[in-house]
């Protein structure tokens, strides 16, 4: 039976090919959306370990964030770009899920987790949620919540304006570009807690800031922040 499965298998790859949403090379039998090279060789910054790290140097100043991290470095074109590109344009939801699976297990064995309370991913505008058909930050978090066993929280922060996209926009255009257009729906469910605010990439950081000190109104409240990868700028 199993060399029947084995041949159904390879036969129904050779008509579907399922190729790797990093490279684009055709996966093994035990891969799944991501090839073990890309696994492999995709650069992971170790931001986690280092408290004073680019990450967290970019909020200097702006908002008050507790630790920063993300996982890759974003490059148009790279392996993670293409990962993440996939996600959002393709709609291969699944590939955020993984990911931030992939990182979860990375930030709860290195303690950065430890005493996060709960999950919140940066919301989008609710037009444009249902024009892609999901969150991928949601995904991402979902992913990362299933290593960590940390409850995800989709209603308390919420997108109130739509903004123009912020691919080219200058630091001060995307800043300007999301001032304002977040709210705290219901503060009780923070009260005291630590937020894990989860991005899909990172690049001025001003959408991250208009999140935090929106969060921060709130009695109590402290954010630390990850994403899938941090565009150096």
């Amino acid at each position: 039976m199993s060399f029947l499965y084995d041949f159904w298998d390879d036969f129904i790859s050779l008509l579907f090919p399922r190729l790797c949403y990093a490279c684009g090379n055709h996966l093994l039998r035990n891969e799944n959306l991501i090839c073990t090279e890309c696994f492999v060789v995709i650069p992971r910054t170790n931001y986690h370990y280092k408290e004073d790290n680019p990450v967290a140097q970019l909020f200097w100043g702006r908002c008050v964030i507790e630790k920063a991290a993300a996982f890759s470095y974003y490059n148009k074109g790279s392996r993670i770009g293409n990962l993440i590109h996939n996600l959002k344009y393709k709609g291969i939801r699944e590939i955020g899920h993984e990911l931030g699976r992939i990182y979860g297990l990375t930030l709860k064995a290195s303690g950065f987790t430890k005493d996060i309370d709960l999950i919140i991913p940066v919301p989008l505008h609710p037009t444009k949620e249902r024009i892609r058909g999901f969150n991928q930050s949601e995904t991402i978090s979902m992913g990362i919540a299933a290593a960590t066993l940390l409850p995800v929280d989709v209603k308390t922060l919420a997108r109130i304006m739509a903004s123009p996209t912020q691919t080219k926009r200058s630091r001060y255009e995307r800043w300007t570009n999301v001032e304002g257009i977040f709210k705290v729906t219901d503060s009780q469910t923070i009260i005291g807690k630590h937020v894990l605010l989860v991005d899909d990439v990172i690049t001025t950081g001003s959408t991250i800031e208009s999140c935090t000190n929106e969060l921060l109104k709130i009695e109590g409240v402290k954010v630390s922040v990850v994403a899938l990868a941090f565009a150096v700028v």
